[in-house]
């Protein structure tokens, strides 16, 4: 595996790369419905529907169930999600194998590290900090925090700017073509990971540049990591 060494600094996607949020999204998505008094969706659509942040999955969720929401039903719809997630994202809500002890060994060996999410930002603080890795990143970019979201690469540039340095010297790890996309429009290297979200659709397709079935494989390309991630 060749090393990557002219990168300085790495920057993530948080839903379906370092976490599993889908029984808290479709969760909160069901309990949105039912107080709409509307048919409900399973776990397994509203993971296809995750990425693009809340307005598209509940434009989505909605087009599942073939209801055309007025402006005033969309926005009441959006403030009962909002209200059930804060209550159940910290439960529902789990890391992915290998994510904290990969993490750590990336922040013990001095590499700065970014999350760039399409998650609204007002959920981020609390549930980075219920997951025990709040501390590893020195910059978080929630939806509302960039001037676009993902496939948009103003988030990385964002992160660029504020590590100073060169698309070549940040790498990007995320689980959607949103994500890979974000990255080339940034010339950003790329990995990808195979067991997140992204519409159903193998990941491959969207040509990463490295592409890894375990999240702890990322240590693999870079040359300072030696702390145990196989815990």
């Amino acid at each position: 595996m060749p090393k990557l060494d002219d990168i300085q600094a790495i920057a993530f996607d948080l839903d379906g790369t370092l976490v599993d949020s889908v029984p808290g999204l479709a969760l909160a998505a069901q309990h949105m419905l039912a107080d709409l008094k509307l048919n409900t969706i399973t776990n397994k659509q509203v993971k296809n529907f995750v990425g693009n942040g809340i307005d598209v999955m509940l434009e989505r969720i909605f087009k599942a169930i073939n209801v055309q929401p007025s402006n005033e039903m969309f926005s009441q719809a959006k403030a009962l999600f909002n209200r059930h997630y804060d209550k159940v994202m910290d439960v529902e809500t789990k890391l992915f194998p290998h994510v904290k002890q990969t993490l750590k060994a990336l922040h013990d060996n001095h590499y700065p590290l970014a999350l760039v999410t399409n998650k609204p930002a007002q959920f981020l603080p609390d549930l980075l900090t219920s997951l025990g890795i709040k501390e590893y990143f020195s910059l978080v970019l929630g939806g509302g925090d960039v001037i676009k979201l993902k496939p948009h690469p103003a988030g990385l540039y964002q992160v660029m700017a504020a590590f100073g340095l060169f698309s070549d010297q940040l790498l990007f790890v995320g689980d959607s073509q949103n994500d890979i996309m974000a990255a080339k429009n940034a010339h950003c290297p790329t990995v990808a990971l195979s067991y997140g979200y992204n519409y159903g659709i193998s990941i491959a397709t969207s040509d990463p540049d490295f592409l890894f079935d375990d999240f702890k494989d990322i240590l693999t390309l870079l040359p300072h990591p030696k702390a145990d991630a196989k815990k």
